[in-house]
């Protein structure tokens, strides 16, 4: 069983957050403020959740202290500031992922399951060949050839369904489920739009657009 400790100071989110994660089998511990969770480091989780922003001490100084004990251990970022100094700040002191409020509770499961399996998993590597680019799975990189190519994560999450799913028409909802959750609220368009991103990034793949529909990604 995966342990995590949550650190938010928005008393209702947290107890939201902790349950969610909670439904995973995992076990949750979480703080409110940054001095008690300074004081559980030693418990050496399998994944940190910090919130930046906390009422005593910030979450880059709890990170710095986590990565000083447990260099390996993995941390998402948590904030309300969506800017990009912190996504910067956070990355250069080690964490593995940022998430700006407002955001789903599913997405944050999402994240931390794959946060966990990436960190944690044990099997080899998967790749697929996508030519000219090949996709790993494991390690959530993509290369043309030995260059290695910049994808956001749910740029990543998009081609890793198309791949693993090469010939088949996926609808709009489909794709809306699996990369945003069932709890996403909002209109398909995002679709279109991350598909277009994802399109410019990787003008190589073949991903036919299915009017009223949805897309599909034909075999390389």
């Amino acid at each position: 069983m995966f342990c995590i400790h949550l650190v938010d100071d928005e008393k209702n989110l947290n107890e939201i957050l902790s349950m969610y994660l909670q439904k995973e089998g995992w076990e949750v511990r979480s703080f409110l403020n940054g001095e008690t969770a300074l004081q559980a480091i030693q418990d050496h989780p399998h994944l940190w959740i910090l919130d930046i922003m906390l009422p005593d001490i910030d979450g880059y100084h709890l990170l710095r202290r986590i990565k000083e004990e447990s260099p390996r251990v993995p941390v998402i970022f948590i904030s309300a500031r969506d800017e990009v100094l912190d996504r910067i700040m956070g990355l250069e002191l080690g964490s593995d992922d940022y998430l700006p409020k407002p955001f789903s509770p599913r997405e944050l499961v999402i994240r931390a399951r794959r946060v966990l399996e990436r960190v944690y998993q044990q099997n080899e590597s998967k790749s697929f060949h996508l030519h000219p680019y090949v996709l790993d799975e494991s390690k959530r990189l993509i290369k043309k050839e030995q260059e290695l190519l910049e994808l956001t994560s749910k740029e990543f999450d998009l081609a890793l369904l198309f791949a693993k799913n090469q010939g088949q028409a996926l609808s709009r909802e489909q794709i809306i489920a699996h990369i945003w959750g069932a709890d996403y609220v909002g209109t398909d368009r995002a679709v279109d739009d991350l598909v277009r991103r994802l399109r410019k990034k990787l003008p190589e793949l073949r991903i036919e657009t299915l009017y009223g529909f949805g897309y599909r990604m034909v075999f390389q």
